[in-house]
């Protein structure tokens, strides 16, 4: 994972052992473990990481009243239940215009308008609610 990957070194004599992975990617998902011998004690703690990303399709630049599909994945191993969709904060109802699926939501005709911020929510089986924001760009 070397060059996205690093330690604090003057933080470990603080006892934080934290790992930063810049930029993380769907593939860094998973069990991480981080183990540290001090003396004749050993500590360990294990975190899963969990990945979520909104993707756009096309890539941008999206130019106005040229369909997209912006679509959430997650690595949550869980059920997904619901998925609701937010435009600078407030709830996108089904229309005409926006098409909700199953992870995933079409936006037949863009305007201009619909540029900002895109949170896509996914709620699981689980009662896990994960959540993601994509920034929209569109050419009128």
């Amino acid at each position: 994972m070397r060059p996205r990957v690093s330690l604090q070194d003057s933080a470990l004599r603080n006892g934080n052992f934290s790992l930063r992975i810049t930029p993380v990617r769907s593939e860094d998902a998973g069990l991480y473990e981080a183990r540290v011998v001090y003396g004749a004690g050993v500590q360990s703690c294990q975190v899963e990481l969990g990945v979520i990303t909104v993707t756009l399709s096309p890539p941008s630049p999206v130019v106005e009243n040229e369909p997209l599909l912006l679509t959430c994945n997650s690595s949550h191993q869980a059920s997904l239940v619901e998925t609701r969709w937010f435009h600078n904060g407030h709830l996108v109802p089904t229309s005409g215009t926006f098409c909700p699926l199953r992870g995933a939501l079409s936006i037949l005709r863009p305007a201009v308008s619909d540029a900002g911020s895109w949170c896509c929510q996914l709620r699981y089986s689980d009662n896990e609610i994960i959540s993601a924001t994509y920034n929209l760009q569109i050419l009128g």
